[in-house]
């Protein structure tokens, strides 16, 4: 039997409304920011991703380890040129390496990585 439903992610970062808008605007979700944290839900409000303020913070390398990525999220796709176009637009940068061809990875505005992926 679970004792907990809906897991949520919280996402360290130097600005947290700048990341949650962008998030936001690549899942089409609503984004609530408050201060040194900020969240974006679905619109059944079954789903939530956070974000918080970190003093220092500092980005992942990727593919480096030598600041791990700890986390990445992977968000489907039907369309990947369509999904990277949305996801430049909204501020991604598009990783120099790429080792797939179902999946392309970027950096968010802050540096985390994270991939469009064809589902």
């Amino acid at each position: 039997m679970a004792i907990a439903g809906f897991p949520g992610f919280v996402i360290d970062c130097p600005d947290p409304e700048a990341l949650a808008a962008f998030y936001g605007g690549l899942l089409d979700w609503q984004s609530k920011p408050d201060g040194d944290w900020a969240e974006i839900r679905s619109a059944d409000g079954s789903n939530c991703i956070s974000f918080q303020q970190v003093a220092d913070y500092r980005a992942p390398e990727w593919p480096g380890q030598t600041v791990p990525q700890q986390m990445h999220l992977d968000l489907m796709v039907e369309d990947l040129d369509a999904g990277e176009a949305t996801a430049i637009e909204l501020g991604a940068i598009k990783a120099e390496i790429q080792p797939g061809t179902t999946f392309r990875v970027f950096l968010d505005p802050a540096g985390h990585p994270f991939c469009l992926c064809v589902g």
